[in-house]
């Protein structure tokens, strides 16, 4: 069964590369949805369920960090899985999206990074039947 996904970044090229970089991964996507900012993405969230959500920082009407703050608040998306990906990596930045039950990912990225923290963080099993 494949990954409902949402990928949040202001930057449409960005969120191609994502979705490349994941597809490049092996991850078997099923329905990949994109929003501009954190507003989008929690618009779209209201009437959707995904998977996983990957979120930037710095995006403009509501960064990523606001974003994730909303969902945790939120009854019907508090558990939903969340990957940071960003530039930004200030440590107090990083432990502060930690504690908000985010993974966070550096850019420049892998595919072995994406698919590792994916596997890991949904809990999926590899070909093998190991869990990631």
């Amino acid at each position: 069964m494949g990954i409902n996904l949402l990928i949040v970044d202001d930057s449409s090229v960005m969120r191609a590369m994502i979705l490349k970089t994941m597809r490049m991964a092996g991850l078997d996507l099923a329905e990949v949805h994109e929003a501009a900012n954190g507003k989008e993405g929690l618009e779209f969230l209201d009437k959707h369920w995904i998977d996983l959500a990957v979120v930037d920082i710095n995006m403009p009407v509501m960064n990523g960090e606001e974003m994730i703050d909303r969902m945790r608040e939120n009854h019907e998306m508090k558990d939903t899985p969340v990957v940071v990906i960003s530039t930004e990596g200030s440590k107090a930045r990083i432990e502060s999206l930690q504690h908000k039950g985010a993974v966070f990912i550096h850019k420049p990225f892998s595919p072995e990074t994406i698919r590792d923290t994916v596997k890991h963080l949904l809990k999926l099993e590899d070909r093998h039947g190991n869990v990631g």
